[in-house]
């Protein structure tokens, strides 16, 4: 069972871009916006596409996430479509994401050290 259940997929050909809306179960207040648009992305096999969160939504009194992305074909299309300040925020996303994955493993010691230490 997926933790991932599509609510709506609809295709905009006006927009050039596929419009998807879905429900997070049990992750309300634990998912990041650029996490959600990385497990879209999995899920859905789009790899190679510029997946856009626009909106994460907590339901009140349930641990359920609602979502709406936008599946682009390519980055320029969005960027005519989209303001520019959603990307300097994914942009932003991005780096603390990869700053939290390089601080947490400066903290975990090496293995080879760990075995040094117990000998």
């Amino acid at each position: 069972m997926s933790m991932i259940e599509v609510t709506r997929d609809v295709k905009n050909p006006l927009l050039s871009r596929r419009e998807i809306t879905c429900t997070f179960k049990g992750l309300a207040g634990r998912l990041k916006k650029i996490e959600a648009a990385e497990m879209i992305a999995k899920q859905f096999g789009l790899e190679g596409k510029i997946v856009i969160p626009i909106n994460l939504k907590n339901d009140t009194g349930r641990p359920l996430l609602s979502g709406t992305f936008y599946v682009y074909e390519d980055e320029k299309m969005a960027r005519e479509h989209l303001k520019e300040a959603v990307f300097k925020r994914m942009e932003k996303a991005k780096t603390a994401t990869a700053k939290e994955g390089e601080a947490v493993a400066a903290e975990a010691p090496p293995a080879e050290e760990k075995k040094e230490e117990t000998k």
